[in-house]
């Protein structure tokens, strides 16, 4: 795990990716990683389940008695931070760290901060949240990338396969989260919710720092390792920054002008400018090769319609929580249960029909849909999913409070949409980058995630309450649903771009 160790090195161990014991017919890595990412999701989407509705919830019950939309607000931009920090996670794993010892610091630092915010007071709560920023996006793309070093053949037919079950990962802890926290938050304490995921991400490091003899040799190399004299600029510059920040936020305080929204549209705008930073700059190395750079350009169109996908599909933890609390029977065959347990559907439909993907794209084969038309049918059904919640919406005026099955039918929708788009759009991330990129364009396929959220963020700050609206749910879905139909029309020119990338 040494950041020091070489690719000579590290092809000397006696760890290969390849050969040995599988995991359901893969390197047995993925059994090691598909475990951390589990415990890790189970610890973060657990917070995330109980975040808008503490924020939202009376003083006098425990919260913090924020209104809906700058709980919403708060929400989106706290999910853009970590993803956007995925990139500068990437960028230490490539010349500091390397991928594995990034996840194993990222895990201490996010199990860190979910402990911070089970301690009752509102300063520790909000550090917290910062750290768990920090860790997630030192885990995030680092973890991913692992996955792709266990297949060294970028055109290997089970990779898709492969992030497929690491996918299930995921929803497995995301499912059981809401679940378990979800219900010790809202109904036992807020703050013994917290608590537990904490417990849950301590699991997860203990289990990755166990299994780590499995994982791929390169995925403790540091690609470009870092010289000594650029340390020391880039120390030097950080420092600035940080000094500069503290100044600025010290004089808004001291005058007694602070609110939310000196951090809010910062990082809103922020996590729109970055990725465009990194394509910009990604483009201009002089190391990449003509191929390479037509990658990076084909790349970026994934990521402007990743992009507007999870602008809508993440606000199941903010839009949609709401509408749960305020607007949806918690009632079913008999049997009330907390709002929570809505983000336990997602996950759970990703389990049943995630297997039932990968078997299909395989059976297949050369019909398979391209890369391009699966992320166009992603976006087509997550504006679906918005115009059945134009539908709930309308349903719910006057102060009725419609069936649940109204958020299981627009959650099934964007299950599928999001398995059309979302492990495959990490397999994809895989293959275009160039070499010297590996982890950071990964981080950058994250920054889709981001800029979503910050342009639902930026919207929720302008208009307010009206974000929970009929017409902003239908203006939503028709935008998904034109620039889905626009992709498939596109999709050659982005085709030509791949270049041997299929």
């Amino acid at each position: 795990m040494a950041s020091s160790l070489t690719k000579d090195a590290a092809t000397a161990q006696d760890t290969p990716a390849n050969g040995g014991p599988t995991f359901l017919g893969h390197p047995r890595g993925l059994a090691t990683l598909f475990m951390t990412e589990t415990w890790e999701r189970f610890s973060y989407y657990g917070m995330k389940a109980l975040l808008v509705l503490y924020l939202t919830a009376s003083v006098a019950d425990g919260g913090l008695g924020m209104k809906a939309a700058a709980a919403g607000a708060v929400y989106s931009v706290y999910t853009a931070t970590v993803y956007l920090l995925a990139m500068p996670g990437g960028w230490l794993a490539d010349r500091l760290w390397g991928p594995r010892r990034a996840v194993a610091i990222g895990g201490a630092i996010i199990m860190t901060g979910h402990f911070m915010l089970a301690v009752p007071v509102r300063a520790s709560f909000f550090v917290g949240l910062v750290l768990i920023a920090v860790g997630s996006g030192l885990l995030k793309s680092n973890i991913s990338t692992m996955v792709g070093q266990l297949y060294p053949d970028r055109n290997d037919p089970r990779r898709d396969g492969g992030f497929t079950i690491f996918y299930m990962g995921i929803n497995l802890g995301a499912f059981l989260a809401p679940l378990a926290i979800g219900t010790v938050g809202q109904e036992v304490n807020w703050h013994l919710g917290f608590a537990m995921a904490g417990v849950g991400m301590a699991l997860g490091l203990a289990q990755f720092l166990y299994g780590t003899k499995h994982l791929a040799p390169v995925s403790s190399v540091v690609p470009t390792p870092l010289a000594a004299a650029e340390r020391a600029v880039l120390l030097k510059k950080a420092l600035l920054w940080l000094v500069a920040a503290v100044a600025f936020y010290g004089v808004v305080t001291f005058t007694g002008h602070f609110t939310v929204n000196w951090v809010l549209w910062p990082l809103s705008l922020i996590g729109l400018a970055l990725p465009t930073y990194y394509f910009a700059r990604i483009r201009r190395d002089q190391d990449l090769s003509a191929d390479e750079k037509s990658k990076v350009t084909g790349f970026i169109w994934f990521f402007v319609v990743a992009a507007l996908f999870w602008m809508i599909y993440d606000q199941s933890g903010s839009t949609l929580t709401v509408f749960a609390a305020d607007h949806t029977s918690s009632r079913l065959f008999g049997f009330n249960f907390p709002e929570s347990w809505f983000q336990s559907l997602n996950p759970l439909f990703v389990m049943a029909l995630a297997p039932v993907f990968a078997a299909v794209w395989i059976k297949l084969g050369r019909r398979n849909p391209t890369t391009t038309s699966k992320f166009a049918y992603g976006l087509i059904g997550i504006g679906a999913s918005f115009v059945v919640m134009m539908v709930a919406q309308g349903a719910a005026s006057g102060g009725t409070k419609v069936s649940p099955m109204w958020l299981t039918m627009v959650y099934l929708i964007q299950t599928v949409a999001e398995l059309c788009l979302s492990p495959v759009g990490l397999s994809v991330t895989t293959k275009l980058a160039p070499a010297k990129y590996g982890s950071q364009m990964m981080g950058l396929f994250f920054l889709a995630v981001t800029a979503g959220d910050c342009v639902a963020a930026i919207i929720q700050l302008v208009v307010g309450d009206a974000f929970l609206s009929e017409t902003a749910f239908a203006i939503q879905g028709a935008v998904a649903l034109l620039a889905g139909v626009a992709f498939v029309m596109y999709r050659r020119n982005v085709i030509k771009l791949m270049g041997d990338v299929h």
